[in-house]
C-alpha cells in the first residue's frame, strides 16, 4: 500500500487526489518522504509567512502550549487581548475597534454576514457581493461566493445575496438604501489573482457610505503584509466598517478574525455569535508571534519590493507561454496564453517547484515573505525549465489537443 492508497482509502474525495505528500519542511523548502526538496511559492495558499518551522513561531507554540492552551470564551486570556490590540493597530480601526476570533477565514466571513444582518434588520435585506469571489464554503460564505458553479450542488442559497460585476458603474446601478452590505476582495485571488479596477475601494466606500450600507473587505488572503501594506485596502487610504483576516495571520496555526471599525462595532452584543475555538490562548499567541516577527524583520516592505522584483524577473522570461503578470507584492498571478495551468504546475512539481493553478490559464504564485535574492533566481530557474516541458509538449501534440 502507498501513501496515495491511504489517502485515497481514508479522506473523503472533496479535495481530490492529492499532488504530494510532504514530510518536512524548512523556510521555502519542503521535502517529500523520498527526500526530494522542492521550492515552495504556494506557502500553502498564503498561509506559511514566515515560511516553514521558522523559530518564532515553533517557540510560540512550544512556550505557550506549555502554559495555557485553551479556557474558552468565558474567560480572557494575555495572548487573546495582547493580538486584538495588535489587530487593531495594524489596520488602523482607533480605539473604537473590535476583534472578534474564529479559526478560519470561513468563520471570519461568517461572522462578517451576520455583521451585514445584524446592520441590515429586516428594513435592508440586500448583501451585494462580486462576480467571481470566493469568501469561503460554508453554506453562508457560499452564499457570499459568486461561482454558481461551486453553489448549484447545494441550492437553496441562503437569501438575499445578490452578485454585481466588478466595476464602479454596476455598484451604482445596483445600490439604494435597502442594501445592508457590500463584500469585497481587493484581490480575487481564486479567480486568477485578479486586482480590483483602479480607485474601485476609494469609490465604493464613498458609494457605501452615502447609503448607509457597510463596506466589507475580505482581506482573508491580501492581509497580513502579503500585498505590500498591512492590509490591502490601505493602499488605496479608505476606512471600510469591516474585514476579515485569516491565513497569514497565523503563520501556519489555524486562525481567522474579524476586525471591526467604527459604526459596526457596536453591532454584535452577547449571545449573537461565538465559537468554542476561536480565540484560545495558543491560537493566539503564535498570531501574535507571527505578526510580531513580520513587522520586526520588515517584511511588509520585503512583500513590496521583492514583488516588484519577482514580477520583472518573470516578464524577462523569453517564453511563448506567458501572457503577462498581475498583483500587488508577493500575491501574483501568470496569465498563460493556453489553458495549460494544470500541465504546468505538474511539470513544475516534477523540477521541484510548488506552485499552484486556481484556473486554467493562471498561475498563482504566494511565497513566504522572508524570501530573498537566492529563492527568486532559483524558482526562476524552475519556473524556465518548467515552461520549457510544457512548451515541448505543446509542440509535440497538436492545436486542437492542447494538454490540460
Amino acid at each position: 500500500m502507498t501513501w496515495q492508497d491511504d489517502a485515497g482509502r481514508d479522506l473523503v474525495k472533496s479535495f481530490g487526489a492529492r499532488m504530494q505528500m510532504f514530510v518536512r519542511g524548512e523556510g521555502s523548502y519542503l521535502w517529500d518522504a523520498d527526500g526530494k526538496r522542492y521550492l515552495d511559492f504556494l506557502a500553502g495558499i498564503a498561509v506559511d509567512s514566515l515560511g516553514h518551522a521558522h523559530p518564532v513561531f515553533v517557540d510560540a507554540i512550544a512556550t505557550q502550549a506549555a502554559t495555557l492552551a485553551h479556557v474558552s470564551n468565558y474567560f480572557a486570556t494575555p495572548p487573546q487581548l495582547a493580538l486584538a490590540a495588535t489587530l487593531k493597530r495594524l489596520a488602523g480601526t482607533g480605539d473604537d475597534g473590535r476583534v472578534y476570533f474564529g479559526n478560519s477565514g470561513a468563520e471570519a466571513n461568517e461572522a462578517a454576514f451576520k455583521l451585514a444582518r445584524l446592520h441590515g434588520g429586516t428594513e435592508r435585506a440586500r448583501i451585494l457581493a462580486l462576480n467571481d469571489a470566493f469568501h469561503g464554503r460554508t453554506m453562508g460564505t457560499l452564499a457570499l461566493t459568486g461561482k454558481p458553479y461551486m453553489q448549484e450542488p447545494f441550492l437553496p442559497m441562503t437569501p438575499g445575496v445578490e452578485f454585481i460585476d466588478s466595476t464602479v458603474e454596476a455598484l451604482e446601478a445596483a445600490i439604494d438604501d435597502r442594501v445592508a452590505a457590500l463584500f469585497v476582495e481587493p484581490v480575487k485571488g481564486e479567480a486568477g489573482v485578479l486586482p480590483l479596477p483602479e480607485g474601485y475601494l476609494a469609490a465604493a466606500r464613498e458609494i457605501t457610505e452615502r447609503h448607509g450600507a457597510l463596506l466589507i473587505i475580505d482581506e482573508i488572503q491580501t492581509g497580513a503584509g502579503r500585498t505590500g501594506e498591512w492590509f490591502a485596502f490601505q493602499h488605496e487610504g479608505i476606512t471600510p466598517d469591516a474585514i476579515t483576516v485569516a491565513k497569514g495571520i497565523g503563520g501556519g496555526f489555524p486562525i481567522g478574525a474579524l476586525i471591526t471599525f467604527g459604526r459596526a462595532s457596536e453591532l454584535f452584543y452577547p449571545g449573537t455569535h461565538g465559537s468554542t475555538f476561536g480565540g484560545n490562548a495558543l491560537g493566539t499567541a503564535v498570531a501574535g508571534a507571527v505578526l510580531g516577527e513580520i513587522e520586526r524583520a520588515d517584511l511588509v516592505r520585503n512583500a513590496a519590493e521583492r514583488g516588484a522584483q519577482l514580477r520583472a524577473a518573470i516578464e524577462g522570461i523569453d517564453s511563448e507561454l506567458i501572457d503577462g503578470c498581475r498583483g500587488t507584492g508577493l500575491l501574483i498571478g501568470v496569465g498563460l496564453r493556453h489553458p495549460v495551468a494544470k500541465a504546468l504546475v505538474a511539470a513544475a512539481q516534477e523540477h521541484g517547484l510548488v506552485i499552484n493553478a486556481p484556473n486554467d490559464e493562471t498561475i498563482r504564485l504566494v511565497p513566504a515573505l522572508t524570501i530573498g535574492d537566492v529563492e527568486i533566481d532559483e524558482f526562476i530557474e524552475l519556473f524556465t525549465a518548467s515552461l520549457r516541458t510544457v512548451e515541448d509538449a505543446l509542440v509535440l501534440e497538436s492545436p486542437t489537443e492542447v494538454p490540460a
